[in-house]
């Protein structure tokens, strides 16, 4: 059985790849925009996973297909990816001095058999100035983030405080991966990988 991770993001490879289970990585041709936040950012998480995976099952459906959405929520809204540089400042202008809920809902689908599941991360930021969140935007590429920002290598200098699973706030909850893959047989535990 052929594992699919079905994402672009490197931030999800890299996750994968701290074990030795074989993968290969083909993102999924859903378009997002069709679903609509409707207040519960669980729920529309979850959705847009499950839809990942579901077109993906379609072309493969003799493969076991993984797939994620993260989404940032704050103040009772959702950040996903910005549209421009703009929008990206705006966001980060938002979190300064602020908790916000990091959630990545998680599925595994191999046909139409479906399991999924989710993680909550809460990040508090630095209060931030204009000049370090330009600073922060002209080193770091946002344009491919929730939210506009990654918490790991220069990142972590946004971030004052972390409530919950840092890989969450990646992109990939090992955690929950490893108890919905362990329903179709794989177990994590048997594919650690030495560092």
């Amino acid at each position: 059985m052929r594992l699919i991770l079905g994402s672009q993001s490197p931030r999800r490879k890299e996750i994968l790849n701290f074990f030795s289970i074989p993968f290969i990585q083909i993102p999924s041709s859903f378009d997002e925009e069709i679903v609509v936040f409707k207040g519960d950012p669980v729920q529309y998480a979850l959705e847009l996973s499950a839809k990942k995976a579901e077109t993906l099952a379609k072309k493969y459906p003799h493969d076991l297909i993984v797939s994620a959405d993260t989404v940032v929520f704050f103040e009772g809204n959702i950040y996903n990816k910005p549209k421009d540089e703009n929008e990206a400042f705006s966001m980060l202008k938002k979190f300064s001095g602020k908790w916000q809920q990091v959630y990545t809902a998680h599925t595994v689908q191999k046909n139409t058999e479906t399991y999924s599941g989710f993680e909550e991360t809460k990040i508090l930021f630095n209060p931030l100035t204009d000049e370090q969140i330009r600073l922060y935007h002209n080193h770091c590429p946002a344009l491919d983030k929730a939210g506009a920002y990654a918490i790991q290598h220069s990142g972590s200098i946004l971030v004052s405080k972390i409530d919950g699973c840092y890989y969450n706030a990646m992109g990939l909850s090992v955690n929950t991966l490893r108890e919905l893959l362990i329903k179709f047989g794989i177990n994590l535990w048997m594919y650690l990988k030495p560092f």
